[in-house]
């Protein structure tokens, strides 16, 4: 701008904006942070202090005397890997005496990028790996089938209701509702035992798809990273999203009279056979859940490697006679290490890689026991079920925080 500066509320305007958009694609706070610090400088701005949530943020800029305040909101939030990573580059380039105009134009091109699947493709692929995990978790042929079809339907049902704008809370106890209603439908339909134990594996399957594994993996590195306001918000999302489809799962487990627990299986040590074919079923989990958060197709197959690896170790560590909440967090810090060594050749941001490819180590068995166990009113052994699931959980989460620790700087100085 022939070495003028453009307007300090230009050039905040649309640095907001920037930081708006990074939200709504599921980014963590302190990466908006660091990304928005960065076009801060280039844009010549001395300081820059931040206040942010995940439904809005607010922003003080300084430059040469003067000071300016301003606020944004923040649509509902969603996830897209690509744009993401696509935001975090644009901020990595470092211009100097980057123009307010050049940036907006840079956040229009990338907001008219469309989704990379359509519709039918992110739903083939979840059904997809709801078969995969409804495998990995021991269920049967009849079973995996039906949570292939059910997955499918049901994230096509949720991508075209959020098409129409409509609540996240209530598409997503519609979507479980539909997906694990129509698992039961064919099973029954099908089977002429009624509804087995290894039936139920493939119950919790079909709504696999409904994990917010960005929100709640988020919500933990944000608090890591003393982004507390913003790390609370994303958690008390993630657990809303949570309840939202466990009580559509209650509902029609209790229609169903489902009563039936399935035992999770006790170690016996490791085959050659089972352990090929679970890594297969692991990779195409990982593939399509990259698929689902709107991944490249190199980053899709790189999930699935992660994926892969990650599972096949905690599973190999399960049938050696590891605890599974230990198994799980040593398979997700393997992602987390694996993904550190990848980010630098796919140029993605680490979250991508690291939270499609652990979501297949869900423990969905013990998600399900906890929600028949309480229709049925054994407060005790629900509880137990239920400590047992947020175990393994938080070894999935702290996997990947003890993964950073170790690759990067910034995580273990503070400063």
């Amino acid at each position: 701008m022939s070495g003028q500066k453009a307007p300090l509320a230009e050039a905040l305007e649309v640095l907001l904006r920037f930081g708006t958009l990074m939200l709504r694609a599921g980014d963590t706070a302190f990466r908006v942070r660091d990304s928005m610090g960065m076009l801060a400088t280039s844009m010549g701005i001395e300081s820059l202090a931040l206040h942010i949530t995940i439904d809005g943020m607010t922003a003080t800029v300084r430059r040469k005397g003067e000071q300016l305040t301003r606020a944004s909101e923040v649509s509902p939030p969603g996830i897209n890997a690509w744009r993401i990573g696509a935001l975090e580059r644009l901020a990595r380039k470092r211009r100097p005496d980057l123009a307010p105009k050049d940036l907006a134009a840079d956040l229009d091109a990338i907001e008219a990028v469309p989704p990379i699947n359509s519709i039918i493709t992110v739903a083939a692929a979840i059904g997809l790996a709801s078969g995969a995990f409804s495998y990995l978790n021991g269920g049967d042929m009849l079973g995996t089938g039906a949570a292939i079809v059910a997955g499918g339907l049901g994230q096509a049902a949720r991508m075209l209701m959020f098409r129409r704008h409509l609540n996240q809370y209530a598409v997503t106890t519609l979507c479980a509702i539909l997906a694990s209603g129509s698992y039961c439908l064919i099973v029954t339909g099908i089977s002429r035992q009624g509804f087995q134990p290894s039936d139920a594996v493939g119950f919790i399957s079909s709504v696999l798809f409904l994990v917010p594994g960005f929100p709640l993996v988020g919500s933990l590195l944000d608090l890591l990273q003393h982004q507390t306001m913003a790390g609370m918000a994303r958690l008390a999302y993630g657990t809303l999203i949570l309840l939202a489809a466990a009580f559509g799962l209650s509902l029609v487990a209790a229609v169903a009279g489902l009563v039936n627990v399935p035992d999770a299986g006790a170690p016996h040590g490791v085959e050659l056979v089972p352990v090929l074919w679970r890594a297969v079923a692991s990779f195409v989990g990982g593939c399509g859940f990259a698929i689902l958060y709107n991944s490249s197709a190199r980053t899709v197959l790189a999930v699935g490697v992660l994926s892969l690896l990650g599972n096949d170790l905690r599973l190999v560590l399960q049938d050696l006679g590891m605890a599974l909440a230990p198994a799980t967090f040593f398979g997700a810090f393997a992602v987390g290490l694996l993904a550190s060594l990848a980010r630098a050749a796919l140029r993605d941001p680490r979250i991508a890689l690291t939270v499609p490819g652990i979501i297949i180590m869900t423990p969905g068995i013990y998600a399900f026991q906890t929600i028949v166990l309480l229709n049925q009113g054994d407060i005790l052994a629900a509880i137990q079920a239920g400590a047992v699931c947020c175990f393994i959980v938080g070894g999935m989460a702290m996997g990947l925080a003890a993964a950073r620790f170790i690759s990067e700087r910034r995580w273990i100085v503070e400063r």
